[in-house]
């Protein structure tokens, strides 16, 4: 099997290749060339339905729910071994689609999708499916039941980092999933469908729709779907919250940041910036945690401003498929646009443009210049809106109580990060902001640890054993009597 820029005209539902309802297509388009590369089905509401009704089938009748974890976990290992062998593929697939660098694609892309097989697999060989506890009555059972039918809705931006800590949990706990890419990037999700139907799960336990906002609110709206796994935008996030709050359905929501990167006095400014190059543009800037605040104080502003001026203004900008490149196209001309306006707002709020700008560096494809801007305060839109790009912003700082108000100043809690000589008071420092994850001279996630946010960066946590129990309901069970033993299996799932 490889990976492929081809064009698929069926949907996978409930494990099987079906043809879709609607001859609608979806145009996946380079960002690199403007170019249609393939297309895929438009799912619609139709199809939608069909694979929450076969999930829905699954899970009530069919043997996977009922299996126990381990057995579950085996198939999950089965999958890992066919990913693994197509890492390099998958990520010139995502490049191909989205126009994340080459070199991001593999390691924070691909790689990174395959690592959270693992460490999913991981956290559930530790993770207590049952339990004994003693209650006032006499001991109880507590027993961690699979949620229900799981529609996982998931952005272009890092793909398949995405639907993994969604659906490989889910799974394991013991879910039907149907998942819902991201219409500019379908091709990822399909070809992902195409390894797990040689894993032979029992018929309906998962399946992959294609298609724009019509599907997924579909798919949110619809009664057979017990939990909706969302990452995306704040504003999508509260809708999404709404529907689900109107029948009570348990709902998870990764979603925007504003984070912001306090760089202490003591902080080393060549260490600073090379951390910042990854840490504030990541993915072209299409990151949920990039630091897009950079604060700094009075006295260290000028050195931190010229040094981050020369690593942005050195930074190689073109074709994602170039191992050289640093930052590629944007994912869509929509989203160059957005960028380039909000590079437009701080110039006309009074910021100050150090360099980049709004015009494009490349007459084709949907670039942006990296942008770097100074002379700004946190009312600007470019402080407290995310802008999804490769444009960073410096906030000056009276103290460190003032940098950390300024931090908390957001409406987001997803990321943050504080660069200091002290990691101790490092420490102090992250206590204070309330942010969901944190670093301390780096940000990157621990794909191991739980990732989420305060405020309205989300609800819910991944990654793992949070990240299962996002996917289980909690039933306690009391006994009028002695309880029996658990049995071998019971007790190996403790």
């Amino acid at each position: 099997m490889t990976a492929s820029l081809r064009s698929y005209d069926q949907l996978f539902i409930g494990g099987r290749w079906r043809k879709p309802s609607s001859p609608e297509r979806l145009s996946v388009i380079s960002p690199h060339t403007e170019e249609q590369i393939a297309d895929v089905p438009a799912g619609s509401t139709e199809d939608v339905d069909a694979a929450v009704t076969a999930a829905r089938h699954a899970f009530d009748q069919g043997p996977w729910p009922r299996l126990q974890p381990q057995e579950r976990m085996r198939k999950i290992e089965e999958l890992a071994g066919v990913y693994g062998r197509h890492i390099d593929e998958m990520a010139d697939l995502i490049t191909a689609q989205m126009g994340s660098p080459r070199s991001f694609s593999r390691l924070g892309q691909a790689a990174g999708a395959a690592s959270m097989i693992h460490l999913t697999l991981a956290a559930a060989r530790d993770f207590p499916w049952v339990e004994r506890r003693r209650g006032v009555l006499g001991e109880a059972h507590l027993r961690r039941a699979p949620v229900g039918v799981v529609g996982a809705i998931v952005p272009w931006n890092v793909p398949q980092c995405l639907i993994m800590p969604k659906l490989i949990p889910a799974l394991i706990a013991g879910c039907s999933v149907v998942i819902k890419p991201a219409p500019e990037t379908p091709l990822d999700a399909l070809w992902l469908a195409e390894m797990i139907e040689q894993l032979e799960l029992p018929e309906g336990v998962v399946s992959v729709v294609t298609g724009g906002p019509a599907a997924g609110e579909a798919l949110v709206r619809h009664s057979g779907v017990d939990k909706v796994a969302f990452t995306g935008s704040s504003a999508t996030g509260r809708r999404i919250a709404a529907l689900c709050g109107e029948q009570l359905k348990r709902v998870s929501l990764e979603l925007g940041g504003k984070s912001a990167a306090i760089v202490l006095d003591d902080a080393d400014i060549g260490k600073t910036v090379a951390g910042l190059k990854t840490a504030g543009l990541m993915n072209n800037g299409q990151a949920c945690v990039a630091q897009t605040r950079i604060l700094v104080s009075r006295q260290r502003h000028d050195d931190l401003v010229d040094a981050l001026a020369d690593m942005m203004s050195s930074l190689s900008v073109g074709d994602p498929t170039d191992d050289k490149t640093d930052i590629g196209p944007l994912v869509a001309q929509r989203q160059q646009r957005r960028v380039q306006d909000y590079i437009r707002s701080g110039q006309q709020q009074g910021a100050r443009l150090v360099t980049g700008g709004a015009d494009a560096p490349e007459p084709r494809g949907w670039y942006v210049r990296p942008t770097l801007f100074t002379d700004a305060t946190n009312d600007m839109r470019i402080a407290r809106e995310e802008i999804f790009g490769p444009v960073l912003t410096v906030l000056t700082y009276a103290d460190e109580d003032d940098a950390v108000r300024i931090a908390n100043d957001s409406d987001y809690g997803l990321a943050g990060s504080v660069w200091t000589a002290d990691t101790a008071h490092g420490l102090d420092i992250a206590a204070r902001v309330r942010t969901g994850t944190y670093g301390i001279n780096m940000y990157m996630l621990d794909i191991s640890t739980p990732f989420g946010g305060f405020k309205h960066s989300g609800i819910g946590r991944e990654f793992g054993p949070e990240g299962l129990e996002e996917y289980v309901e909690l039933q306690s069970v009391a006994c009028n009597g002695k309880l029996p033993p658990l049995n071998p299996v019971e007790e190996a799932a403790k």
